[in-house]
């Protein structure tokens, strides 16, 4: 049954390149007025970013945070656990990477993967990717509860545009270690990873942490929405 993912419209762009510098460096302006004020509300901001390999989401974060206070940002990229953290609850390894009061975190890959490739992949049970919608909503829930300010973004892309940037890596001494044989190995569940993608929409999509989907095909319009997305939620959070 076609879901979210299919609804959206992935031919969209923006135009000229000189227009697109201009509205980012617009954007990353205001994202650094509002740092401050996170700041001074002694509150936190939590950014997740999901999608697909390949959907340009190092690129998304490089724009949100290149012009920030580096002292006030922390960014973390997901992956497998360690041998220590394997011992503890999944979600063990996110909580103590939580922001402090004033600070910006940001997940590339989060505690989703337990409902994205853990599911899809057989690294957890049914049983416990089941469990683990609850027990995200409850923890999003607690922080939202305690001032936490949460935005999760889904980048998509169409998985001819995710073979393409694919090669392009695979050609490219310099990007070469963006492409692994896991990659490749997601791609052929493709199907498999959009039903998870959406099942997770439907049930951890909430009023205090909600899901903003992303048209990844080019690049310039994603990271444009990223960042008024952002901006938006700033102005309605912190401009008393």
């Amino acid at each position: 049954m076609p879901g979210l993912l299919s609804e959206l419209d992935l031919n969209r762009q923006i135009g000229e390149k000189d227009e697109y510098r201009d509205k980012v460096n617009e954007l990353q302006l205001s994202l650094l007025h509002f740092q401050r004020k996170i700041l001074e509300s002694r509150r936190n901001v939590i950014l997740v970013f999901e999608g697909p390999d390949a959907a340009g989401k190092g690129g998304v974060i490089k724009r949100v945070t290149e012009k920030l206070d580096p002292r006030l940002v922390r960014v973390y990229s997901t992956i497998k656990p360690n041998e220590d953290e394997y011992r503890h609850h999944y979600l063990w390894r996110f909580w103590t990477k939580m922001p402090a009061q004033g600070e910006l975190a940001i997940f590339d890959r989060s505690w989703y993967g337990r409902v994205l490739v853990e599911r899809v992949e057989g690294f957890c049970s049914e049983k416990e990717w089941s469990r683990a919608y609850s027990e995200i909503n409850y923890m999003e829930k607690t922080l939202a509860d305690a001032g936490t300010v949460i935005l999760k973004f889904y980048l998509h892309i169409s998985k001819e545009e995710q073979l393409k940037r694919f090669e392009s890596r695979a050609a490219d001494p310099y990007k070469h270690w963006k492409i692994s044989a896991e990659d490749w190995r997601n791609r052929k569940r493709w199907k498999e990873h959009v039903e998870a993608a959406e099942d997770m929409f439907a049930k951890t999509w909430t009023k205090y942490a909600p899901w903003v989907l992303v048209e990844g095909e080019f690049k310039w319009y994603a990271r444009l929405k990223v960042l008024r997305a952002i901006v938006k939620k700033f102005e309605q959070e912190f401009n008393e």
